[in-house]
Protein backbone atom coordinates (compact mmCIF):
# COMPACT_ATOMS: atom_id res chain seq x y z
CA UNK A 1 0.00 0.00 0.00
CA UNK A 2 1.42 3.42 -0.92
CA UNK A 3 0.14 6.97 -0.52
CA UNK A 4 1.44 10.25 -1.88
CA UNK A 5 1.95 13.22 0.41
CA UNK A 6 -0.10 15.48 -1.87
CA UNK A 7 -3.17 13.24 -1.95
CA UNK A 8 -3.22 12.89 1.83
CA UNK A 9 -2.57 16.60 2.36
CA UNK A 10 -5.43 17.48 0.01
CA UNK A 11 -7.83 15.29 1.97
CA UNK A 12 -6.70 16.76 5.28
CA UNK A 13 -6.99 20.32 3.96
CA UNK A 14 -10.46 19.72 2.61
CA UNK A 15 -11.76 18.37 5.91
CA UNK A 16 -10.10 21.04 7.99
CA UNK A 17 -11.38 23.94 5.92
CA UNK A 18 -14.85 22.41 5.84
CA UNK A 19 -14.86 22.39 9.62
CA UNK A 20 -13.61 25.96 9.66
CA UNK A 21 -16.42 27.26 7.50
CA UNK A 22 -19.10 25.41 9.36
CA UNK A 23 -17.83 26.96 12.56
CA UNK A 24 -17.62 30.38 10.93
CA UNK A 25 -21.17 30.54 9.63
CA UNK A 26 -23.26 28.07 11.56
CA UNK A 27 -26.16 29.30 13.64
CA UNK A 28 -24.11 31.07 16.28
CA UNK A 29 -25.19 34.55 15.29
CA UNK A 30 -24.55 36.92 18.21
CA UNK A 31 -27.49 39.27 18.77
CA UNK A 32 -25.90 41.04 21.73
CA UNK A 33 -25.24 44.36 19.99
CA UNK A 34 -27.25 46.62 22.33
CA UNK A 35 -27.76 46.56 26.11
CA UNK A 36 -31.00 48.52 25.81
CA UNK A 37 -32.18 46.05 23.19
CA UNK A 38 -31.20 43.05 25.30
CA UNK A 39 -33.67 44.15 27.99
CA UNK A 40 -36.62 43.59 25.65
CA UNK A 41 -35.26 40.61 23.66
CA UNK A 42 -34.38 42.88 20.71
CA UNK A 43 -38.04 43.44 19.90
CA UNK A 44 -37.92 47.20 19.22
CA UNK A 45 -34.50 48.05 17.79
CA UNK A 46 -35.47 48.46 14.14
CA UNK A 47 -37.96 51.18 15.18
CA UNK A 48 -36.03 52.82 18.04
CA UNK A 49 -33.71 55.81 17.83
CA UNK A 50 -30.09 56.31 18.79
CA UNK A 51 -26.67 54.74 18.33
CA UNK A 52 -27.64 51.62 20.33
CA UNK A 53 -29.94 50.56 17.46
CA UNK A 54 -27.48 51.01 14.58
CA UNK A 55 -26.92 47.27 14.04
CA UNK A 56 -30.63 46.82 13.24
CA UNK A 57 -31.33 50.02 11.32
CA UNK A 58 -28.96 52.67 9.93
CA UNK A 59 -31.89 55.13 9.98
CA UNK A 60 -32.01 54.95 13.79
CA UNK A 61 -29.68 57.95 14.22
CA UNK A 62 -31.58 60.32 11.89
CA UNK A 63 -33.36 61.96 14.88
CA UNK A 64 -30.33 62.28 17.13
CA UNK A 65 -30.35 65.97 18.07
CA UNK A 66 -26.87 66.10 19.58
CA UNK A 67 -23.73 63.99 19.41
CA UNK A 68 -24.20 60.60 21.04
CA UNK A 69 -21.83 57.81 22.12
CA UNK A 70 -22.84 54.30 23.20
CA UNK A 71 -20.80 51.49 24.75
CA UNK A 72 -21.88 48.11 26.08
CA UNK A 73 -20.52 44.81 27.34
CA UNK A 74 -22.31 41.44 27.43
CA UNK A 75 -21.17 38.45 29.46
CA UNK A 76 -22.43 35.19 27.92
CA UNK A 77 -22.58 32.27 30.35
CA UNK A 78 -23.45 28.89 28.82
CA UNK A 79 -24.35 25.60 30.51
CA UNK A 80 -24.15 22.81 27.94
CA UNK A 81 -23.57 19.11 27.54
CA UNK A 82 -23.02 16.67 24.68
CA UNK A 83 -23.50 12.92 25.28
CA UNK A 84 -22.40 10.15 22.93
CA UNK A 85 -25.18 8.24 21.19
CA UNK A 86 -23.40 5.53 19.24
CA UNK A 87 -20.50 7.21 17.39
CA UNK A 88 -18.50 4.88 15.13
CA UNK A 89 -15.33 4.68 13.05
CA UNK A 90 -14.62 2.47 10.03
CA UNK A 91 -10.96 2.00 9.12
CA UNK A 92 -9.88 0.41 5.82
CA UNK A 93 -10.18 -3.35 5.86
CA UNK A 94 -11.59 -3.35 9.42
CA UNK A 95 -15.12 -3.71 10.76
CA UNK A 96 -17.01 -0.66 12.02
CA UNK A 97 -16.26 -0.05 15.69
CA UNK A 98 -17.29 2.36 18.40
CA UNK A 99 -15.13 5.46 18.81
CA UNK A 100 -13.34 5.04 22.11
CA UNK A 101 -12.96 7.78 24.70
CA UNK A 102 -14.89 10.14 26.93
CA UNK A 103 -18.58 9.73 26.17
CA UNK A 104 -19.86 12.91 27.78
CA UNK A 105 -18.59 16.49 27.25
CA UNK A 106 -19.46 19.00 29.95
CA UNK A 107 -19.75 22.65 28.90
CA UNK A 108 -18.16 22.43 25.44
CA UNK A 109 -19.57 25.91 24.68
CA UNK A 110 -17.31 28.31 26.55
CA UNK A 111 -18.34 31.56 28.20
CA UNK A 112 -17.45 34.84 26.51
CA UNK A 113 -17.60 38.63 26.45
CA UNK A 114 -19.09 40.68 23.61
CA UNK A 115 -18.31 44.44 23.48
CA UNK A 116 -20.20 47.14 21.53
CA UNK A 117 -19.19 50.72 20.70
CA UNK A 118 -20.65 53.45 18.53
CA UNK A 119 -21.14 57.14 17.99
CA UNK A 120 -23.25 59.59 15.97
CA UNK A 121 -22.71 63.22 15.00
CA UNK A 122 -25.19 65.65 13.43
CA UNK A 123 -23.84 67.55 10.42
CA UNK A 124 -26.89 69.71 9.75
CA UNK A 125 -30.65 69.67 10.25
CA UNK A 126 -31.03 66.77 7.81
CA UNK A 127 -27.90 64.63 7.97
CA UNK A 128 -26.34 62.53 10.75
CA UNK A 129 -23.25 60.33 10.39
CA UNK A 130 -22.36 57.38 12.58
CA UNK A 131 -19.58 54.90 13.26
CA UNK A 132 -20.14 51.63 15.14
CA UNK A 133 -18.52 48.29 15.86
CA UNK A 134 -20.28 44.95 16.35
CA UNK A 135 -19.22 41.35 16.94
CA UNK A 136 -21.84 39.30 15.06
CA UNK A 137 -20.09 35.91 14.79
CA UNK A 138 -18.02 35.04 17.84
CA UNK A 139 -17.76 31.80 19.82
CA UNK A 140 -15.43 29.22 21.33
CA UNK A 141 -16.07 25.50 21.84
CA UNK A 142 -13.66 23.02 23.36
CA UNK A 143 -13.63 19.23 23.77
CA UNK A 144 -11.21 16.95 25.60
CA UNK A 145 -8.47 15.25 23.57
CA UNK A 146 -10.10 11.94 24.57
CA UNK A 147 -13.69 12.93 23.71
CA UNK A 148 -15.60 10.82 21.19
CA UNK A 149 -16.14 14.12 19.34
CA UNK A 150 -12.39 14.67 18.85
CA UNK A 151 -12.32 13.75 15.14
CA UNK A 152 -14.99 16.37 14.48
CA UNK A 153 -13.79 19.05 16.90
CA UNK A 154 -11.27 19.78 19.62
CA UNK A 155 -11.10 23.56 19.88
CA UNK A 156 -13.06 26.00 17.71
CA UNK A 157 -12.54 29.73 18.09
CA UNK A 158 -14.03 32.35 15.79
CA UNK A 159 -13.64 36.09 16.23
CA UNK A 160 -15.34 38.69 14.04
CA UNK A 161 -15.47 42.47 14.11
CA UNK A 162 -17.88 44.49 11.96
CA UNK A 163 -17.04 48.19 11.54
CA UNK A 164 -19.88 50.19 10.03
CA UNK A 165 -19.97 53.75 8.75
CA UNK A 166 -23.51 55.15 8.55
CA UNK A 167 -25.25 58.07 6.83
CA UNK A 168 -28.78 58.88 7.99
CA UNK A 169 -31.09 61.43 6.36
CA UNK A 170 -34.27 62.98 7.75
CA UNK A 171 -36.34 63.15 4.60
CA UNK A 172 -39.43 64.67 6.27
CA UNK A 173 -41.09 65.04 9.64
CA UNK A 174 -42.36 61.47 9.26
CA UNK A 175 -39.75 59.58 7.24
CA UNK A 176 -36.08 58.82 7.97
CA UNK A 177 -33.65 56.92 5.74
CA UNK A 178 -30.23 55.42 6.38
CA UNK A 179 -27.44 53.47 4.67
CA UNK A 180 -24.37 51.78 6.10
CA UNK A 181 -21.17 50.32 4.72
CA UNK A 182 -19.45 47.55 6.71
CA UNK A 183 -15.94 46.17 6.78
CA UNK A 184 -16.02 42.79 8.51
CA UNK A 185 -12.97 40.92 9.78
CA UNK A 186 -12.96 37.21 10.62
CA UNK A 187 -10.25 35.23 12.37
CA UNK A 188 -10.53 31.47 12.89
CA UNK A 189 -8.50 28.95 14.87
CA UNK A 190 -9.83 25.40 14.71
CA UNK A 191 -8.38 22.04 15.67
CA UNK A 192 -9.46 18.41 15.61
CA UNK A 193 -7.93 14.96 15.88
CA UNK A 194 -7.06 12.77 12.91
CA UNK A 195 -7.61 9.00 13.04
CA UNK A 196 -4.63 6.70 12.65
CA UNK A 197 -4.80 3.89 10.12
CA UNK A 198 -4.72 1.34 12.96
CA UNK A 199 -6.39 1.50 16.40
CA UNK A 200 -3.17 0.06 17.86
CA UNK A 201 -1.26 3.27 17.10
CA UNK A 202 -1.21 6.15 19.58
CA UNK A 203 -4.08 8.56 18.91
CA UNK A 204 -1.78 11.55 18.32
CA UNK A 205 -2.93 12.74 14.89
CA UNK A 206 -3.91 16.42 14.93
CA UNK A 207 -4.76 19.15 12.47
CA UNK A 208 -5.11 22.88 13.06
CA UNK A 209 -6.37 25.73 10.91
CA UNK A 210 -5.63 29.40 11.34
CA UNK A 211 -7.12 31.85 8.86
CA UNK A 212 -8.46 35.37 8.57
CA UNK A 213 -9.57 38.07 6.17
CA UNK A 214 -11.47 41.32 5.62
CA UNK A 215 -14.63 41.44 3.50
CA UNK A 216 -17.40 43.99 2.92
CA UNK A 217 -21.17 44.47 3.01
CA UNK A 218 -23.90 47.07 3.33
CA UNK A 219 -27.16 47.85 5.08
CA UNK A 220 -30.15 50.10 4.42
CA UNK A 221 -33.18 51.05 6.44
CA UNK A 222 -36.09 53.39 7.01
CA UNK A 223 -38.28 54.57 9.86
CA UNK A 224 -41.78 55.96 9.46
CA UNK A 225 -43.40 58.04 12.22
CA UNK A 226 -47.10 58.45 11.35
CA UNK A 227 -47.85 59.90 14.81
CA UNK A 228 -45.85 61.00 17.84
CA UNK A 229 -46.67 57.68 19.55
CA UNK A 230 -46.15 55.20 16.70
CA UNK A 231 -43.02 54.23 14.73
CA UNK A 232 -42.49 51.56 12.09
CA UNK A 233 -39.05 50.42 10.99
CA UNK A 234 -37.64 48.23 8.24
CA UNK A 235 -34.06 47.32 7.38
CA UNK A 236 -31.94 45.00 5.28
CA UNK A 237 -28.38 43.87 6.04
CA UNK A 238 -26.57 42.29 3.11
CA UNK A 239 -24.89 38.94 3.02
CA UNK A 240 -21.08 39.01 3.12
CA UNK A 241 -18.99 36.62 1.09
CA UNK A 242 -15.90 35.79 3.14
CA UNK A 243 -12.63 34.34 1.93
CA UNK A 244 -10.62 32.82 4.76
CA UNK A 245 -7.00 32.33 3.76
CA UNK A 246 -5.53 29.73 6.05
CA UNK A 247 -2.56 27.71 7.10
CA UNK A 248 -3.18 24.03 7.86
CA UNK A 249 -0.81 22.22 10.20
CA UNK A 250 -0.92 18.40 10.35
CA UNK A 251 1.06 16.47 12.97
CA UNK A 252 1.23 13.19 14.87
CA UNK A 253 0.21 10.83 12.06
CA UNK A 254 2.19 7.60 12.04
CA UNK A 255 2.96 4.60 9.87
CA UNK A 256 1.69 4.93 6.29
CA UNK A 257 0.08 8.30 7.06
CA UNK A 258 3.25 9.93 8.40
CA UNK A 259 4.07 11.47 5.01
CA UNK A 260 1.06 13.80 5.33
CA UNK A 261 2.46 15.64 8.36
CA UNK A 262 3.41 19.21 7.57
CA UNK A 263 2.06 22.70 6.88
CA UNK A 264 -0.12 23.54 3.87
CA UNK A 265 -1.87 26.59 2.38
CA UNK A 266 -5.56 26.77 1.46
CA UNK A 267 -8.63 28.97 1.51
CA UNK A 268 -12.39 28.60 1.84
CA UNK A 269 -15.25 30.78 0.64
CA UNK A 270 -18.38 31.07 2.76
CA UNK A 271 -21.30 33.48 2.81
CA UNK A 272 -22.85 34.85 5.99
CA UNK A 273 -26.62 35.46 5.84
CA UNK A 274 -28.60 38.51 4.89
CA UNK A 275 -30.99 39.81 7.55
CA UNK A 276 -34.32 41.53 6.80
CA UNK A 277 -36.16 43.11 9.74
CA UNK A 278 -39.50 44.82 10.22
CA UNK A 279 -40.97 46.07 13.48
CA UNK A 280 -42.74 48.78 15.38
CA UNK A 281 -43.03 50.66 18.66
CA UNK A 282 -46.34 51.98 19.97
CA UNK A 283 -46.61 54.21 23.04
CA UNK A 284 -50.04 53.04 24.19
CA UNK A 285 -49.84 55.32 27.24
CA UNK A 286 -47.37 58.06 28.26
CA UNK A 287 -45.52 55.43 30.31
CA UNK A 288 -45.97 52.17 28.35
CA UNK A 289 -44.51 51.34 24.94
CA UNK A 290 -45.13 48.04 23.17
CA UNK A 291 -42.47 46.61 20.82
CA UNK A 292 -42.55 43.89 18.17
CA UNK A 293 -40.21 42.74 15.42
CA UNK A 294 -39.79 39.98 12.85
CA UNK A 295 -36.43 38.95 11.38
CA UNK A 296 -36.03 36.86 8.27
CA UNK A 297 -32.46 35.53 8.22
CA UNK A 298 -31.14 34.24 4.91
CA UNK A 299 -29.10 31.27 6.07
CA UNK A 300 -29.75 29.52 2.74
CA UNK A 301 -26.91 31.68 1.42
CA UNK A 302 -24.75 29.21 3.30
CA UNK A 303 -25.65 26.56 0.73
CA UNK A 304 -22.16 25.18 0.28
CA UNK A 305 -18.50 25.44 1.26
CA UNK A 306 -16.13 26.13 -1.61
CA UNK A 307 -12.61 24.97 -0.80
CA UNK A 308 -9.75 25.97 -3.08
CA UNK A 309 -6.25 24.52 -3.24
CA UNK A 310 -3.67 24.38 -5.97
CA UNK A 311 -5.35 21.20 -7.21
CA UNK A 312 -8.73 22.90 -7.76
CA UNK A 313 -12.00 23.78 -6.05
CA UNK A 314 -14.29 21.40 -4.19
CA UNK A 315 -17.93 22.25 -3.39
CA UNK A 316 -19.41 20.74 -0.21
CA UNK A 317 -23.22 21.16 0.14
CA UNK A 318 -24.48 22.43 3.52
CA UNK A 319 -28.27 22.81 3.08
CA UNK A 320 -28.90 25.46 5.72
CA UNK A 321 -32.40 26.92 5.70
CA UNK A 322 -33.78 30.43 6.06
CA UNK A 323 -35.42 31.10 9.43
CA UNK A 324 -37.81 33.65 10.91
CA UNK A 325 -37.40 35.01 14.44
CA UNK A 326 -40.22 36.77 16.29
CA UNK A 327 -39.84 39.05 19.33
CA UNK A 328 -42.22 41.09 21.47
CA UNK A 329 -41.47 43.35 24.41
CA UNK A 330 -42.48 46.29 26.54
CA UNK A 331 -40.86 49.45 27.94
CA UNK A 332 -42.37 50.99 31.08
CA UNK A 333 -41.28 54.39 32.40
CA UNK A 334 -41.52 53.76 36.12
CA UNK A 335 -40.32 57.26 36.97
CA UNK A 336 -38.74 60.20 35.13
CA UNK A 337 -35.32 58.60 35.69
CA UNK A 338 -36.08 54.85 35.58
CA UNK A 339 -37.35 52.81 32.62
CA UNK A 340 -38.05 49.07 32.97
CA UNK A 341 -38.15 46.53 30.13
CA UNK A 342 -39.03 42.93 29.34
CA UNK A 343 -39.31 40.79 26.23
CA UNK A 344 -39.41 37.32 24.72
CA UNK A 345 -38.04 35.98 21.43
CA UNK A 346 -38.45 32.75 19.47
CA UNK A 347 -35.29 31.90 17.51
CA UNK A 348 -35.24 28.67 15.43
CA UNK A 349 -32.03 27.05 14.26
CA UNK A 350 -31.17 26.96 10.53
CA UNK A 351 -28.93 23.90 10.89
CA UNK A 352 -30.10 20.67 9.24
CA UNK A 353 -30.75 17.64 11.41
CA UNK A 354 -28.29 15.64 9.31
CA UNK A 355 -24.85 17.22 9.27
CA UNK A 356 -24.98 19.18 12.54
CA UNK A 357 -21.45 19.49 13.93
CA UNK A 358 -20.04 19.33 17.45
CA UNK A 359 -18.28 22.63 16.84
CA UNK A 360 -21.60 24.47 17.27
CA UNK A 361 -24.28 22.06 18.56
CA UNK A 362 -27.14 24.44 17.85
CA UNK A 363 -30.87 23.98 18.52
CA UNK A 364 -34.08 26.02 18.51
CA UNK A 365 -34.10 28.52 21.35
CA UNK A 366 -36.38 30.78 23.37
CA UNK A 367 -35.07 34.01 24.88
CA UNK A 368 -36.55 35.68 27.97
CA UNK A 369 -35.20 39.12 28.88
CA UNK A 370 -35.56 41.92 31.39
CA UNK A 371 -33.70 45.21 31.74
CA UNK A 372 -33.68 48.80 32.90
CA UNK A 373 -32.31 52.25 32.09
CA UNK A 374 -31.29 54.75 34.78
CA UNK A 375 -30.93 58.40 33.79
CA UNK A 376 -27.92 59.19 35.97
CA UNK A 377 -27.66 62.69 34.49
CA UNK A 378 -29.52 64.66 31.88
CA UNK A 379 -26.95 63.53 29.29
CA UNK A 380 -26.00 60.10 30.69
CA UNK A 381 -28.12 56.95 30.67
CA UNK A 382 -26.99 53.64 32.17
CA UNK A 383 -28.45 50.40 30.80
CA UNK A 384 -28.52 46.91 32.33
CA UNK A 385 -30.15 43.69 31.14
CA UNK A 386 -30.38 40.00 31.96
CA UNK A 387 -31.41 37.28 29.51
CA UNK A 388 -32.15 33.58 29.92
CA UNK A 389 -31.82 31.40 26.80
CA UNK A 390 -33.44 27.96 26.70
CA UNK A 391 -32.03 25.68 23.97
CA UNK A 392 -34.08 22.79 22.68
CA UNK A 393 -32.32 19.43 22.79
CA UNK A 394 -30.62 18.73 19.47
CA UNK A 395 -28.88 15.83 17.77
CA UNK A 396 -25.29 16.04 16.56
CA UNK A 397 -25.25 13.87 13.47
CA UNK A 398 -22.09 14.27 11.42
CA UNK A 399 -20.37 11.89 9.00
CA UNK A 400 -16.92 12.48 7.54
CA UNK A 401 -14.43 10.55 5.42
CA UNK A 402 -10.77 11.20 6.18
CA UNK A 403 -8.13 10.66 3.45
CA UNK A 404 -10.89 10.38 0.86
CA UNK A 405 -9.82 8.98 -2.49
CA UNK A 406 -6.98 6.91 -1.04
CA UNK A 407 -6.69 3.36 0.26
CA UNK A 408 -6.49 4.86 3.76
CA UNK A 409 -10.02 6.31 3.59
CA UNK A 410 -11.48 6.25 7.12
CA UNK A 411 -15.12 7.04 7.85
CA UNK A 412 -16.40 8.48 11.12
CA UNK A 413 -20.01 8.93 12.21
CA UNK A 414 -20.44 11.25 15.19
CA UNK A 415 -23.78 10.79 16.92
CA UNK A 416 -24.53 12.66 20.13
CA UNK A 417 -27.29 14.44 22.00
CA UNK A 418 -26.75 18.08 22.97
CA UNK A 419 -28.55 20.07 25.67
CA UNK A 420 -27.99 23.55 27.01
CA UNK A 421 -29.11 26.86 28.41
CA UNK A 422 -27.53 30.26 28.79
CA UNK A 423 -27.57 33.48 30.74
CA UNK A 424 -26.45 36.83 29.32
CA UNK A 425 -25.66 39.74 31.66
CA UNK A 426 -25.31 43.13 29.99
CA UNK A 427 -24.30 46.63 31.03
CA UNK A 428 -23.80 49.80 29.02
CA UNK A 429 -23.94 53.57 28.85
CA UNK A 430 -25.26 56.23 26.46
CA UNK A 431 -23.81 59.74 26.56
CA UNK A 432 -25.02 62.80 24.66
CA UNK A 433 -22.90 65.92 24.15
Amino acid sequence: MSFTRNRLAAGVALLTLAAATQASASAFYIQEQSVRGAGRAYSGEVADTGVASLWWNPASIARVERGEVYTGLHGILINSEAANNGSTITRPGQPTAAISGQSRASNPLLNGLVPNLGGAWRLNDKIVVGLSTAAPYNFTTKYSSTSVARYDALKSRLTSVDIQGTLAYRLSDKLDLGVGLSAEYMDANLTNALPQISPLLADTGRQALTGDGWDYGWSAGAQYHPTSTLTFGASYRSKIKHTLKGNIDVSGLASLLAASNGSFDGEAEITTPWIATIGGRWAVTPKTTLNASVNRIGWSEFDAIRVTRSTGTTVIPQNYKDVTTIAVGVDYQYSPRLTLRAGVQKDPTPTPDVGRTARVPDGDRMMYSTGATWAAKSNLKLDVAATYIDFDDSAINRSDVFYAGTAAATATALKANATGSGVVLSAGARLTF
